[in-house]
């Protein structure tokens, strides 16, 4: 199969790096060690539009190992490891496509290349493929038999999709798996956002005051590792009840707007367009940092961002733009630095989750790829944006769990009877 990676020297290299991840994955392990055994995935072609990292190739192996043919491309042109990419690239049954880097019409070219391959599944971060697949005149492919996705983000879009009617095919929520939101979203963003940060600028972010806006789960997690290394927290949020559990939980709370003159480090975990925008960007004060980790680079305004740097902008570190805006009256001016251009900070501007948070979501990943394969066979799913069944989640947490070597309790059938009945 055809691959386009930066270099494909490099794949020694990415072979040491994807066999130190798969040391930290033991739960996608078992289930790869299942799959060579059983091959539920016998011929079935997989487009993957996901981070390329070392975690991913874990489960890219998985998959093969399971029968099936892989597509791979890049999720993100900044989070693309080109020795992994090159490793990938030279495993049968695989197709890479991604360069770190990669320019917006190299990135569109790539997910085209994977949707003309005609998959039967797709796995989505951020909806790309199934936006693409749905867009084409001749339709989806022949035996096409749904996708998952996992980012919030992604399934915004494809709910979207839902709603107006144009959604024609099952996709699996794996963003919303409770394991998933657990290990992914609540501990793997929250350590990884604060260590592409600092990578990027080697802050100290003991008695900083860093600014959350979004007290979602990813929000959640972001919040409290900031505050366990000595930062004061303020949440900014719209949604009411998360409000009140932030401020319940000890943090300060307000609109965005006030927080904007008091904050040392902001981060937007939203999903949503402007989060930051010229009003908080004339308010801040000098030295401010801005970082993103929400999915897409729409976050940070950054048109409105580069209106406002009237002094000039340049890059004093590698991952850090400075935004020079205008004297106020005999003030010196005032400088904000963005992180990794706005794109996903974790990601962007360092390694992203740990392997260990990686191996419960790419094992969800696997599993709801085999659930869609074998329904296919014997009930087909529905169109529309589901949950992943709760066997799966069950399964995942199990394996989790032997691994850790911790044993629980299990409900006797007395009590089980006692649960399930009303008198």
């Amino acid at each position: 199969m055809t691959s386009s990676v930066a270099d494909a020297s490099l794949a020694d290299a990415g072979r040491d790096r994807i066999d130190w991840a798969d040391a930290q994955m033991p739960v996608l392990r078992q289930i790869r060690e299942r799959f060579a055994a059983t091959r539920p995935l016998e011929g079935v072609a997989v487009a993957a539009c996901l981070h390329v990292t070392a975690e991913t190739a874990n489960l890219v192996r998985t998959l093969l190992a399971g029968g099936a043919r892989v597509g791979l491309c890049a999720a993100n042109p900044l989070s693309t490891q080109d020795e992994v990419a090159a490793a990938l690239a030279a495993e049968e049954g695989a197709s890479v496509h991604a360069r770190r880097g990669e320019d917006m019409d190299a990135y569109v070219g790539h997910v085209r290349t994977l949707v003309q391959a005609e998959p039967h599944v797709t796995l989505d971060d951020g909806a790309d493929l199934l936006s693409v697949l749905h867009a084409r005149p001749a339709g989806l492919p022949d035996g096409f038999l749904g996708g998952t996705e996992e980012t919030t983000t992604g399934l915004v879009r494809l709910r979207t999709l839902e709603t107006s009617g144009a959604l024609r095919t099952p996709v699996l929520a794996v963003n919303e798996a409770r394991t998933e939101r657990l290990f992914n979203d609540h501990y793997g963003t929250g350590q990884s956002t604060l260590d592409g940060i600092l990578r990027a600028t080697n802050l100290l972010l003991a008695g900083r005051t860093v600014v959350i806006l979004g007290y979602g789960f990813t929000g959640k997690g972001v919040a409290l590792r900031a505050r366990g290394a000595g930062a004061q927290v303020i949440v900014c949020e719209v949604d009411p009840m998360r409000a009140l559990e932030a401020r319940m939980e000890g943090f300060q709370v307000m609109p965005a707007l006030e927080a904007a003159s008091r904050g040392e480090i902001f981060i937007t975990v939203t999903g949503a367009p402007g989060v930051l925008g010229t009003e908080h960007f004339l308010a801040m004060n000098d030295g401010a940092v801005l970082a993103n980790a929400g999915h897409f680079d729409v976050e940070i305004d950054l048109p409105a961002l580069d209106a406002v740097a009237v002094g000039g902008i340049r890059e004093v570190l590698p991952l850090v733009t400075q935004y020079e805006l205008a004297p106020d009256g005999d003030a010196p001016p005032r400088r904000l630095n963005l992180l990794a251009e706005g794109r996903v900070v974790n990601l962007a501007a360092g390694q992203g989750h740990p392997a260990a948070v990686m191996d419960m979501s790419f094992a969800t990943q696997a599993l709801a790829t085999e659930h869609l394969v074998l329904s296919a066979r014997d009930a087909p799913l529905r169109p529309g944006v589901q949950p992943v069944p709760e066997a799966i989640d069950r399964e995942v947490a199990t394996l989790k769990l032997a691994s850790l070597g911790v044993r629980i309790d299990t409900l006797s059938p007395a009590q089980q009877q006692y649960l399930h009945h009303w008198t």
